[in-house]
């Protein structure tokens, strides 16, 4: 156990952020997993802009890289694209 006031702030702050963050990353994996599950082209795409929006929020909060939310865009809208009737 911690024994300076800073110390016992530190682990106060630290329980809130994880919390916080287990939180937000549980969204994200919601709406990412959200999109994977779409069977037509139409609802991916509302499901992707809904993710990326998800994945925006959570970069610019800190709580993954930013380039870590590009990737993961640029993967699911190679999905959303495989799902296109126009182009099979």
């Amino acid at each position: 156990m911690a024994h300076h006031k800073s110390a016992l702030k530190r682990i106060r702050q630290s329980r809130k952020a994880r919390i916080y963050n287990r939180q937000n990353k549980k969204v994200l994996k919601f709406a990412l997993r959200s999109v994977k599950e779409a069977t037509t082209f139409e609802d991916a795409v509302a499901k992707y802009q809904k993710a990326t929006s998800v994945l925006d929020r959570v970069a610019a909060k800190g709580i993954i890289h930013k380039n870590n939310a590009a990737h993961q865009k640029s993967a699911l809208a190679k999905f959303v694209k495989k799902l296109d009737p126009s182009l099979n």
